[in-house]
């Protein structure tokens, strides 16, 4: 019979330190909007780069994806996943650009 009370207690911690960073994160975006002293384009950059460090903290903390050897394949699944997703994101908008420069009537 196996003890599964450490990797319980392992886990809740995990999901804790996870929420209480992504709590933490998300409360540094809500109050630089909501001061609002800071420039667009700071606080635009700011909340970008938190979004990430959540995104990144979440998948740590809540999917357990690390560099360990059993989750691997999980790691290079989701690297090409986001692959796929920037080529198809990159491609949508090149092709939008393209079509709306070809439809516009020229200007002499």
């Amino acid at each position: 019979m196996q003890d599964h009370t450490e990797h319980a207690h392992v886990t809740s911690t995990s999901n804790t330190t996870g929420f209480i960073i992504s709590l933490l994160l998300t409360l540094v975006s809500f109050g630089m909007v909501a001061v609002g002293h800071f420039p667009i384009s700071l606080t635009l950059a700011v909340i970008v780069s938190l979004a990430v460090l959540q995104v990144i903290a979440q998948m740590h903390f809540f999917l357990h994806l690390d560099s360990s050897p059993s989750q691997r394949w999980n790691v290079m699944i989701l690297i090409y996943t986001l692959i796929i997703i920037a080529l198809l994101v990159v491609g949508t908008l090149w092709i939008m650009y393209n079509t709306g420069i070809r439809m516009m009537p020229m200007m002499h």
